[in-house]
């Protein structure tokens, strides 16, 4: 059989396998909200949260209902070694709450915690709490509003937090208004002096290298990590240095094995090296390209 006669046959079987993959996803829950549909869908025992139909633009979140504290996404690991460089962060501030998987993880490895969640969408809150077990304590807030209102309110009233992760995302990528050096720079100003910035991004795109100068030009150097997403670690005072962060990993490797979270493997991913064009242009309120956006390379 000649190359070009297999590549035609591979094709030809991928492309009758891809309705059957389609299929086995079973939609068991749809409601459309303001801002977007919100959909949940079953394969197995893997449930997803998503935003377009099939999840054809990506998933929002998914659980094992099996094995509900084991992650299923790649990003929520490396999103929780944020905790490498602080280990006992006392406030938190998650902008993005998805089905809340980082939250209830983050609540059970760290109880005493304040936890202050922000999503825009009533219906993400709906969903995560019906469909994902999140849910809400004395410890643990949900603010249903934009994330940059959130962000420039708290910096008026002058809080602090340990640890900030970014993780919101529509449809299609992050919203422009929270990719830009002034959003970031506002974000910023809530760190406090030991403070940890985690951000969950596309770890391939048109916009990589303008999102990575831009968090450059805010934090100066800072932890790249990836794993089918780009997850920023940075930090408002100087990065801990890699062994202080083995110390930290050490310190939570019982607690992360529940979560399947393995320490070796994502202490080997932490990079301070740019893989990106250094001469790309900073994303600004001014210059924020939707063109650019969700557009993979």
């Amino acid at each position: 059989m000649s190359v070009r006669h297999l590549l035609a046959c591979s094709a030809l079987a991928l492309a009758m396998l891809m309705p059957a993959l389609a299929d086995a996803q079973r939609l068991i829950h749809s409601e459309r909200s303001l801002y977007r549909e919100v959909l949940v869908y079953e394969d197995g025992p893997i449930r997803c949260m998503c935003f377009t139909r099939n999840c054809r633009i990506g998933r929002q979140t998914c659980m094992n209902t099996e094995a509900p504290n084991r992650f299923v996404m790649n990003y929520t690991r490396m999103m929780m070694t944020a905790l490498f460089l602080n280990p006992q962060p006392r406030s938190i501030l998650i902008i993005g709450l998805g089905g809340g998987t980082l939250p209830q993880a983050l609540h059970r490895v760290l109880p005493e915690a304040r936890i202050e969640v922000v999503e825009i969408d009533p219906a993400v809150v709906r969903v995560a709490k019906r469909f994902f077990g999140f849910s809400t304590n004395d410890r643990v807030h949900v603010e249903e509003l934009d994330g940059r209102v959130f962000v420039k309110r708290a910096q008026r009233e002058g809080r602090q937090y340990d640890l900030i992760m970014l993780d919101a995302f529509d449809h299609e990528y992050i919203p422009e208004h929270l990719l830009t050096r002034e959003f970031l720079q506002e974000v910023a100003a809530l760190l406090g002096s030991q403070g940890v910035l985690a951000a969950n991004t596309f770890s391939s795109s048109r916009l990589y290298d303008h999102e990575s100068v831009t968090y450059a030009a805010v934090f100066g150097t800072f932890y790249n990590l990836k794993q089918d997403n780009r997850v920023i670690l940075a930090t408002k005072g100087a990065l801990p240095e890699r062994d202080q962060i083995a110390r930290n990993a050490e310190q939570l490797r019982k607690a992360f094995a529940v979560f399947d979270i393995g320490v070796e493997k994502h202490l080997r991913m932490f990079s301070t090296t740019p893989d990106w064009d250094r001469r790309a242009r900073v994303l600004t309120d001014q210059y924020s390209p939707a063109n650019l956006l969700n557009l993979r390379e």
